[in-house]
């Protein structure tokens, strides 16, 4: 217990660090160094995303591509057609995505694991085809630029579109590990393991999931409007590419499925990776593929499950822990419900 504790600790340190180091950048930053850390923030929160779905709701989504596009276009929209500033847009985007998801739900939920994941996927062709049809409106296949953000100089919107990254994914990532800490997080985990389980102790199956993934959609429009503000302009092929899930598969399950650490060290993997294949263009994701299945194969549960299975190591835990007078004192068990966080 005084080991896990430390390692708490030691979390809490680095994340300390990390936040000040990251909120200090502006004053002294360089404009390419600020586009990467951007940019290594938003995989980042993606990989979070699909992994409170899949890793820890045991929702395989192969299609959260068109939840990002069509936040990216929910961007222009907003910025261009009503004239909303193009940084509180980016919030709002993700707000419209999730009213968008929510009705997905009523059709997606009817689906079962290889099911669900195909119909997450052909959803995402459906949005991004309706996307290309509308030529007039949303540019077609062309797509369309955030003219609004030309307004500012470029470092201001540098710095503006790095605040707005930070602020955005420390919120989400945020509330997702709260969340994992609270009743809807053991009911999360429940229904991965077992639904019919889940259900047979009273928790709301469905309403539960939908509720997730909702909200890990709506998380995932915010981004992709963050990201295409950041790249000045959207279009379909682009903003709709299944390389967007391909890359947090990738990231999630290099790291550690049903882990908070394991996307961050996916992440760093990743942007490693990809500077080493640089060169080889569309045999980047052949690669990618082979050492995701080999490291699938010798270990399971990823790079950071290596770790914690030999250290027994945890930065940022989410488990909840019976504290000591509920196991030393046997009539106080009734008050399990008061379950103290580990």
């Amino acid at each position: 217990m005084t080991y896990r504790l430390r390692s708490h600790w030691i979390g809490l340190v680095l994340l300390a660090v990390s936040i000040a180091f990251l909120v200090s950048v502006p004053a002294w930053g360089s404009g390419y160094l600020k586009r990467t850390i951007v940019e290594f923030i938003y995989l980042l929160a993606l990989a979070q995303a699909w992994n409170l779905m899949a890793g820890y709701g045991g929702m395989l989504s192969i299609g959260q591509q068109g939840w990002l596009g069509i936040g990216a276009y929910a961007l222009v929209v907003l910025a261009e057609d009503l004239g909303i500033n193009p940084f509180l847009a980016i919030p709002l985007a993700g707000l419209v995505v999730a009213a968008l998801a929510w009705p997905s739900t009523l059709l997606l939920f009817r689906l079962r694991g290889a099911y669900f994941a195909v119909g997450t996927w052909v959803l995402a062709e459906v949005l991004r085809l309706a996307v290309t049809a509308n030529i007039d409106w949303l540019g077609g296949a062309k797509g369309r630029s955030v003219r609004s953000l030309m307004n500012y100089d470029r470092f201001m919107r540098e710095n503006l579109t790095y605040i707005v990254c930070l602020l955005l994914a420390a919120g989400g990532l945020a509330a997702i590990y709260f969340a994992l800490r609270s009743k809807t997080g053991l009911a999360l985990t429940a229904i991965r393991d077992s639904e019919p389980g889940a259900s047979g102790v009273g928790i709301k199956v469905l309403r539960t999931k939908r509720f997730v993934y909702v909200v890990a959609s709506g998380f995932t429009g915010a981004l992709g409007a963050l990201i295409y503000a950041n790249l000045l302009s959207v279009s379909p092929d682009a903003a709709f590419s299944l390389n967007w899930t391909a890359y947090v598969i990738f990231i999630v399950v290099i790291g550690g499925v049903g882990t908070l650490e394991g996307p961050i060290i996916g992440t760093a993997v990743f942007f490693l990776l990809r500077q080493f294949l640089f060169g080889f263009q569309e045999w980047s994701l052949i690669i990618f593929g082979g050492i995701a299945v080999t490291v699938m194969i010798v270990a399971p549960q990823g790079l950071w499950g290596l770790v914690k299975q030999r250290f027994d190591f945890e930065l940022l835990p989410v488990r909840r822990r019976l504290p000591a007078r509920l196991i030393t004192e046997p009539s106080a068990v009734r008050a399990a419900d008061r379950l103290d966080p580990a």
